[in-house]
């Protein structure tokens, strides 16, 4: 620790001139814990206490000072409550540099507000939040509450450190419980890096650590959850909106969760049934007719979040959704398989956590009420087949990257079983471009391409179709960024959903592609699919990186060249080879004044050692630096 005699001294003199904690100033953080910190986290300090099945309550204070405007991210003032989840306390106090009281609030200065989402199948109703406004930085405020619940389906995890650029000088949880209860706990990426200690006893058990200095993202880091320190909790005896459940695994949990929440919500009026039947007609095959219900449902409801009382965990009725013709992804998904057993057609109501950029799994080593959204499973004899029940859009059968590649839960009428969402590999998410361009003797550019698109690429590009005119022509121009002075002069697009296939037919002209020099003409030969991603430097890495989604980018531009020109110089061909993928890029001169452009490039999903990152870094750069490619050709 690093502090002047001066600043001692001046901090000692101002602690005489008021109300102030010396314990709360800003002058003695450690400048190890404000290396690379935006805030430092003095004190999170949460004690839970489940004296029954269906009580618990929890203690919380947070101790954090913000360093700089950045650090208000850091900040989180607020709790949830809602009819079975009550706050009994709130407060927090403001404090300056040396440890002066600023300014102290009460629960009549937070606001109340609704945190309905629009996504989460578990989420509190509202929350009291307390907007704090700065004057100055750096500032220390202390946060505390007391929260009641009769729910202790849910245990929040111990997550000793939950920002990136956040130092934590002291973080202490601990859980009281009646042992027969039979509390459970999982750890997650513990290791040396981190000191945590740990004391137990039959009715307790504590976590602790200090002095944890704050962390960079790195460029393709995993998510929190495969590089932090994290304990998962759960009680095999819960309850959970006054319904009392046990489970000591999964297929226990399972039925708990169909026979509680499930089975009373599945009526269908008679009216929609006759019309379902009608639909169906003649048709016996299984995946027949659930594409009948599948496009019946899209057509007949929309997607609105539904946030009251137990309708964060139970479906609404399913006679109501057809009623209202609206639910939410659990109610949805619900009608959805309700509808199928009228038919005679099993299906599964699936818990998943649904995330684009993060693949979590739901955790199989603790049971536990766990994920954020719901789909439906449909077993068929080739498989199981996903359905996303909240989309009027999405094709039958096809996950996309919201909800796939990872674990969730089944919930059966004869219990729960974890099971794996379809894996998209590189050979899946596909996209080919067929081109061809003619330079002009003044350097302009006129050419024609078509791009289909499969699998996660499919995922990426089929909702331009229902963009406007307007917004189609920016995502063109975004896409052909290289082109300067694009225009757009004809967009033609056709989805096939049978066949998850989205192709993109385009006519497009510019002036000045090419620089001209001297009666020379310079330009970049591969107009259509350049890729220009290359990972930023890392002098020292911390941990380890990932390439979450594996793809395959193929495609062949011809190049018309202008009579009355030759090639002066022309690139050459790059073929490369490694762990990560392949790219191969070539330009074969053609008769009649042509080059074609060939190129492959494939990138490999995957979870990579810190030590190959510079490896590749330089083959990204490579492929950034070989599709730049460029060709001079000049006036005979």
């Amino acid at each position: 620790m690093k502090v002047s005699i001066f600043s001692i001294f001046f901090l000692f003199f101002s602690l005489s001139a008021g109300a102030q904690k010396l314990e709360y100033a800003s002058l003695i953080i450690p400048d190890s814990l404000k290396l690379n910190a935006n805030a430092v986290v003095r004190l999170r300090e949460v004690s839970i206490n489940i004296p029954s099945q269906n009580e618990m309550f929890i203690n919380t204070k947070v101790v954090t000072t913000v360093l700089n405007e950045l650090g208000l991210k850091s900040l989180d003032l607020s709790e949830y409550h809602d009819k079975n989840r009550r706050i009994t306390k709130i407060e927090a106090v403001a404090y300056d540099v040396f440890g002066k009281e600023l300014k102290s609030y009460k629960r009549k200065d937070f606001k109340d507000v609704s945190v309905a989402d629009g996504v989460s199948i578990f989420n509190d109703n509202r929350a009291l939040y307390l907007e704090y406004t700065p004057t100055s930085y750096p500032f220390t405020i202390v946060f505390e509450s007391q929260v009641e619940t009769s729910n202790t389906a849910f245990i929040q995890p111990w997550v000793p450190i939950e920002n990136y650029l956040e130092s934590v000088e002291k973080t202490v949880f601990s859980i009281a419980f009646k042992p027969e209860l039979a509390l459970k706990r999982k750890e997650a990426n513990f290791s040396n890096r981190y000191a945590i200690e740990v004391k137990e006893t039959p009715i307790s058990v504590s976590y602790s650590a200090k002095n944890l200095i704050a962390k960079k993202r790195e460029e393709l880091s995993p998510s929190f959850t495969k590089i932090f320190p994290l304990v998962f909790f759960s009680l095999e005896k819960f309850s959970l909106e006054n319904v009392v459940g046990k489970a000591t695994n999964w297929k226990e949990f399972g039925k708990w969760y169909y026979e509680s929440l499930l089975a009373d919500t599945e009526e269908i009026p008679e009216a929609t049934q006759l019309k379902i039947k009608q639909l169906i007609g003649t048709e016996k095959r299984p995946v027949e007719i659930a594409k009948i219900v599948y496009k019946f449902v899209q057509e007949k409801t929309r997607y609105v979040s539904i946030q009251v009382g137990i309708s964060g965990w139970k479906p609404m009725l399913a006679k109501e959704v057809d009623k209202l013709g609206y639910g939410d992804c659990k109610a949805l998904t619900n009608y959805t398989r309700s509808l199928l057993k009228v038919v005679g057609v099993p299906s599964y109501f699936t818990l998943v956590y649904a995330d684009a950029d993060n693949k979590e799994d739901i955790n199989d080593e603790i049971v536990s009420v766990q994920g954020n959204h719901a789909i439906l499973t449909l077993p068929t004899e080739n498989g199981l087949v996903w359905l996303e029940c909240t989309s009027q859009v999405q094709p039958f059968g096809f996950q996309g990257d919201f909800t796939d590649d990872r674990n969730v839960l089944l919930i059966k009428p004869e219990g729960g079983e974890i099971v794996k969402t379809q894996t998209f590999t590189e050979t899946d998410n596909v996209r080919t471009i067929r081109g061809n361009y003619t330079i002009t003797a003044e350097g302009n550019f006129v050419g024609k391409v078509k791009m289909i698109s499969k699998g996660l690429q499919y995922d990426s590009y089929f909702n331009r179709e229902r963009s406007s005119r307007e917004n189609q022509i920016k995502a063109y121009k975004e896409e052909f960024s290289n082109i300067n002075n694009l225009t757009v002069k004809k967009i033609t697009h056709h989805n096939n959903s049978q066949d998850i296939e989205f192709i993109e037919d385009l006519e497009l002209e510019a002036e000045a592609y090419a620089q001209n020099s001297n009666g020379k003409l310079l330009f970049v030969l591969n107009a259509f699919d350049q890729n220009s991603f290359v990972p930023n430097k890392s002098r020292v890495r911390e941990f380890s990186f990932q390439i979450t989604t594996g793809y395959t980018d193929e495609s062949e531009i011809e190049v018309n060249l202008p009579e009355g020109f030759i090639i002066e110089a022309k690139p050459n061909g790059v073929k490369l080879d490694n762990e990560f993928g392949s790219y191969t890029i070539e330009f074969l001169q053609l008769e009649n004044k042509k080059v074609l452009c060939k190129r492959k490039l494939i990138i490999k999903k995957g979870f990579y050692d810190k030590s190959k990152y510079e490896n590749y870094r330089k083959f990204r750069e490579t492929v950034a630096k070989s599709d730049n490619s460029k060709i001079v050709i000049a006036k005979i």
